[in-house]
């Protein structure tokens, strides 16, 4: 009985993985993997933490067709669910010890609970963690190894880790004070040198597990992996995250591959131990595939203790509450983001307003890459919430002059239509961005003495604001925004807000922003968020296109 379960199994999991996403579709997936190393990858998992079930059972597959198997990540394990995110990621390194990892490398995410947070997690990492290009500001070394070496008898292969320069803009830039990221050509410079380290021990392949995407976003900079490869010489293959792409292969044929999100695919490289080649590379569908008990209970155990946590009802939505990245909040206006951003006002000025302005002077302004996930119609939970802001993020008010409320709108679309992280959600402000001029591009913005991955406009040509509140709207003026602090700190493309911040032109009110939210979800809408309020956006946002 148990061979036959056995084989059954076996027949499951070829069928399966011959309908996985790869180069070549309808190939024949192989079922004798003698003398072959395999590399099995993940990215982005976001706190899918149930999904961290499907790596021993493959990985257990392939050995016994006959492979060595490697298990690496390309980052942002840290967050994404309240599963992960309540425990300030230590939960996602559990449950990676747990699913058996070899060798990760850090997301951006990572940092989203500040440096010293990320490294006491890691201290109970049972797994390797490398990264070339994160340098720790007083001594200008890598936080991390730059590099670890895998050997057998058979074959020696080197792996580097590379993270995203905008991490320095895509976390609070208050918990990452002490470390900065290579910006640049300096991002060429460090892979390259972390290249040459492991290249040292002589393997026979060099792969990189590197945290960029291939975004339109990072193009400007040259941040995307395909810029990388680019642009450094030695890597044999590369495992990408960061943009949640589902490929096989760069645009141009480069050899990249990367598994989406939040362990949809598992990405596979077959090695040939023989000729020490990349043979063969695919995505694995995880639709149907099998999952290791031990592994899985372990996940059940952290998911029903934050259900118990965080699962109560408190209010009812009739409308789906658009989280979605693109199209959504990094695009355009949604009504989720009017509802958070008029949350974040309330919050404010509901104990009688803002003393230094007048009341039609206070607009609220989120980043939409802040927001996390879609709220669909039924029952709203606070896990919900979390899960939608998921970063602990407080509630900030700045005073900034009406030119310098421009030039963050300027800033923080610069790409639009393409997403950005930076996009405002706005409330009471009447804006216009024309999409069809170009944006004007100035100095790089620079936060406490370092790069950031965003440049100022040279002049402000593609967004006008029309009213504030139903005013008019006037450059010379002081508003008061409420932000988040990650915002408030100069994070995505807020430097404006920064510069102002830095010089006493504000205070974070401690408030967290899910419990703004609730509380006014609660209290103004009394428990219920119908069409009529939030069924659309408002419409204060207009785009030329």
């Amino acid at each position: 009985m148990k061979r036959l379960l056995a084989l059954v199994l076996a027949l499951v999991m070829a069928l399966v993985m011959m309908n996985a996403v790869s180069a070549e579709p309808a190939k024949t997936f192989e079922t004798n993997y003698e003398g072959k190393t395999v590399i099995l990858h993940t990215n982005d998992v976001h706190g899918a933490i149930d999904g961290y079930a499907y790596i021993p059972a493959l990985r257990a597959w392939f050995e016994d067709k006959g492979a060595d198997v490697i298990v690496v990540d390309a980052g942002d394990f840290s967050q994404g669910t309240t599963y992960v995110s309540s425990s300030k990621g230590a939960a996602a390194v559990e449950m990676m010890n747990a699913a058996g990892y070899d060798i990760v490398t850090l997301g951006n995410h990572e940092f989203d609970f500040g440096y010293d947070q990320l490294m006491a997690n890691l201290e109970n990492a049972e797994f390797t963690a490398i990264c070339a290009n994160v340098i720790l500001d007083e001594n200008g070394e890598s936080i991390l190894p730059m590099g670890a070496v895998y050997e057998s008898e058979a074959i020696k292969i080197a792996f580097i880790g590379v993270e995203t320069p905008e991490t320095a803009t895509k976390v609070n830039p208050g918990l990452i004070k002490n470390i900065h990221f290579t910006t640049f050509a300096d991002l060429y410079t460090y892979t390259q040198a972390a290249i040459d380290f492991v290249k040292a021990d002589e393997p026979d392949l060099v792969i990189a597990l590197t945290h960029l995407g291939v975004d339109k976003e990072s193009a400007a900079n040259g941040y995307r992996s395909v810029d990388l490869l680019a642009n450094v010489e030695g890597i044999d293959f590369t495992i990408d995250g960061h943009s949640h792409t589902v490929m096989t292969a760069g645009e141009d044929g480069e050899a990249i591959q990367s598994t989406g999100t939040k362990l949809n695919y598992i990405g596979v490289v077959v090695i040939d131990n023989e000729t020490k080649a990349v043979e063969d590379n695919f995505l694995v569908s995880t639709k149907g595939l099998a999952k290791d008990e031990e592994v899985l209970a372990k996940a059940q155990a952290i998911i029903d203790e934050v259900d118990a946590k965080y699962g109560a009802v408190f209010a009812t939505t009739e409308v789906l509450l658009n989280g979605a990245k693109a199209p959504g909040n990094r695009t355009e206006e949604t009504n989720l983001g009017d509802l958070i951003t008029d949350a974040m006002v309330w919050s404010v000025v509901k104990e009688g307003g803002i003393e230094q302005v007048e009341p039609n002077q206070v607009v609220g302004i989120t980043n939409g890459g802040g927001i996390r996930a879609t709220i669909d119609v039924g029952d709203v939970t606070m896990k919900d919430i979390n899960t939608v802001l998921p970063f602990g993020n407080t509630v900030a008010v700045i005073y900034v002059t009406g030119a310098e409320l421009l030039e963050a709108l300027e800033a923080s679309t610069f790409c639009t239509p393409d997403a950005v992280g930076g996009y405002p959600q706005t409330s009471g402000i009447e804006w216009t961005l024309d999409t069809t001029k170009a944006y004007d591009q100035g100095a790089v913005y620079t936060l406490d003495g370092k790069e950031s991955s965003y440049f100022a406009p040279a002049s402000i040509n593609r967004v006008t604001i029309t009213a504030i509140n139903g005013e008019p709207f006037d450059i010379d003026a002081v508003y008061a925004v409420i932000t988040n602090n990650f915002c408030a700190a100069g994070g995505d493309t807020y430097n404006a807000f920064a510069r102002a911040y830095s010089e006493g032109a504000g205070f974070d009110t401690g408030i967290p922003m899910d419990e703004a939210v609730m509380a006014f979800v609660t209290e103004v809408l009394e428990g219920k968020i119908t069409a009529e309020a939030y069924g659309e956006p408002r419409g204060s946002q207009t785009q030329i296109r």
